[in-house]
């Protein structure tokens, strides 16, 4: 017992410790994990809005030679997003602001300029030229439509002859071309499948190229590498490439290629050149294509953001003070969770140890034992619980040992009045005459009575009582009832009335009937001569209710609680005429129950008794077998 004890209460203590450091421990960890993982979420959602905001700026500043319209896109994006929009100029002269009249923010969140961007705000774009700052480049009309012709063309060819899943695509220019899925090399299918058509400018294009050229040719050095300029047939942007120097013009490179009968080494030397150039020449294309679209963009200006949280940490750290305070307040919490273990824990040991030695005690046959409830919670429920079953296990256990002294009585008189008058007439000392002969089968049936109802029993015990519901009228049952037992009622001198109403119910007629019997059987034998016994049925809000009401001596309110317990008897004696097994009420019981309903009982000493069976009209709501509740 000692060692229960010390095991129940080191768990609880171990548990209660481990718990709260647990929890405490999550709790902060979680606490700063939340923070911080919330505070990363605003800052990407922040930098995602600024990257709209100033990709759409961007945008605008590609399409327009100026900034004179862009108050309503402004607005519109500051709606949108929430936030404070302002744009200037590089020094500092308004250009729109959602919030007219607010003093800007003390810096700038970037500059809007198509023509040199900030590559750290715009994703996915490699160059610092916005590639929607077209210019003199857009095509329209019937340039338009031939270069689509073209470029369909060359995608069916290399998706049908080649299997290259190609599709035509339309640059920021209008210019159509064709998008190689993957990257896949084309190389020297270029010729053949018409793409070196598209490389060709229309007529707006070679003027905007020449252009482009001078302004290169003035940038680079003369004796340095010539470039030339064409239209990218996968982009459909202008690109600047080495010049040819293989000697062939274009023509004589399609008529070698016509023939195929060109080695694996001519085949490579015919692929497209390499589109990258050295530094200073990339250098010198891109600053005249600068000097080429800035009249066709707007000028650079600077973007102010209005942000909520100007320097949201990127994480929480605490101080040596807070590191300190945290501690102090996990010490405080456990030693509360030590004090409060140790006494929770005493109370619980004290009366699970008063119930251990109770249960021992009735193991060892001692007695049924009883505990001592102090605890009004779980534990004093228990203790309570195991009080009454003490309780009712001394009951049954009386209640046994008379039902073994009352059986036994029971069958042993009439087995020895058949007895002794079956051996009489074996000897011929006696002469069964009829009325002998309706007293030996009326102690044959006393015994057949009392061996059905252990049956019953020992069928409910074992769970296999069944039913087999029909449709019942009440009157017809209450009926068959009252005349079965009309001449033992004559017999005995009493009045046996049936009042039924036309009510019909599902039930097993057979069961229900032994039910019935057995009430009347019951009332018979408890009503002096002279008296009423009434067997009533009628309907009521869904049920069916039998009634068995006597005249006859009651019983006491003591006794009323065990009326329905097997092998009980109020009358304790063995007399012939009032006792019985103790069995009938139990059956009664069972068979109401496996019915879906419930019995009562009201009585009054000298006065009468009323048992009261409520069944659904229904029926059961299961025909199976039946085990009946223990009594309590």
């Amino acid at each position: 017992m000692t060692a229960l004890w010390q095991s129940l209460r080191t768990r609880l203590l171990a548990s209660s410790v481990l718990i709260a450091a647990c929890s405490i421990t999550a709790t902060a960890w979680l606490s700063v994990q939340g923070t911080s993982e919330s505070l990363r979420v605003e800052q990407g959602e922040t930098l995602a809005v600024d990257t709209r905001i100033h990709d759409t700026l961007i945008g605008y500043a590609a399409t327009h030679p100026d900034w004179d319209s862009v108050d309503g896109t402004v607005r519109v994006l500051a709606e949108e997003t929430g936030r404070r929009i302002a744009l200037v100029t590089e020094n500092l002269r308004p250009i729109a602001d959602s919030r007219d009249g607010s003093p800007l923010p003390p810096r700038a969140s970037s500059v809007v300029d198509p023509l040199a961007m900030d590559v750290t705000l715009v994703s996915e774009r490699a160059g610092r030229i916005d590639p929607r700052a077209v210019g003199p480049f857009t095509v329209s009309g019937s340039d338009l439509g031939r270069l689509t012709s073209a470029a369909e063309e060359s995608a069916a060819c290399l998706n049908e002859e080649f299997g290259i899943s190609a599709t035509v695509e339309t640059a920021p220019s209008g210019r159509p071309y064709v998008n190689v899925s993957g990257g896949e090399e084309t190389g020297s299918l270029r010729l053949f499948c018409g793409l070196t058509a598209l490389e060709e400018p229309v007529t707006s294009e070679r003027a905007a190229l020449e252009d482009l050229a001078e302004l290169t040719a003035s940038c680079l050095d003369p004796a340095g590498p010539e470039v030339v300029f064409r239209m990218d047939s996968t982009t459909g942007t202008p690109i600047a490439v080495p010049r040819n120097t293989s000697g062939l013009t274009q023509e004589e490179e399609e008529a070698l290629w016509a023939e195929r009968a060109l080695s694996s080494a001519e085949i490579r030397w015919m692929e497209p050149l390499s589109p990258e150039l050295d530094r200073h020449t990339a250098d010198c294309v891109d600053s005249a294509r600068r000097d080429l679209l800035a009249p066709y963009v707007a000028p650079a200006a600077l973007l102010f953001i209005d942000d909520p949280a100007e320097n949201p940490a990127a994480s929480l750290s605490l101080s040596r003070e807070g590191v300190l305070r945290v501690s102090g307040v996990v010490l405080l919490v456990l030693v509360l969770t030590l004090v409060v273990s140790v006494t929770v824990s005493t109370q619980l040991v004290r009366p699970v140890r008063a119930l251990t030695d109770a249960v021992l005690r009735m193991r060892a046959g001692q007695g049924a034992g009883r505990v001592e409830v102090r605890d009004p919670g779980e534990l004093g429920q228990l203790a309570t619980a195991f009080n009454e079953m003490s309780e009712h296990l001394e009951r049954l256990e009386e209640q046994r040992k008379a039902m073994v002294s009352d059986v036994s009585h029971e069958l042993r008189t009439p087995l020895s009045n058949l007895r002794g008058w079956l051996e009489a007439a074996q000897d011929g000392v006696a002469d069964l005459q009829p009325e002998r002969m309706r007293m030996l089968v009326g102690e044959t049936l006393l015994l057949q009575a009392i061996i059905d109802d252990l049956q019953d029993l020992a069928l409910a015990d074992a769970g296999r009582l069944r039913l087999s519901p029909e449709r019942v009228e009440a009157r017809v049952l209450v009926e068959q009832v009252v005349a079965s037992y009309q001449l033992r009622s004559d017999e005995a001198g009493l009045r046996l009335v049936a009042e039924a109403d036309g009510t019909v119910l599902s039930a097993d007629p057979t069961r229900l009937t032994q039910a019935l019997g057995n009430l009347v059987g019951n009332a018979l034998r408890h009503t002096p001569k002279t008296g009423t016994v009434t067997v009533r049925a009628w309907g009521e809000e869904g049920e069916a209710i039998f009634q068995v009401a006597d005249t006859g001596t009651g019983i006491a309110p003591e006794d009323l609680p065990q009326v329905f317990d097997r092998f009980w008897r109020a009358e304790k004696s063995r007399s012939r005429q009032t006792g019985g097994s103790g069995l009938g009420l139990a059956i009664v019981r069972g068979l109401v129950e496996l019915h879906g309903g419930s019995v009562a009982v009201r009585s009054t000493l000298g006065v009468g008794s009323v048992f009261t069976l409520r069944l659904p009209l229904s029926g059961p709501t299961f025909t199976g077998s039946f085990r009946p509740a223990p009594n309590v």
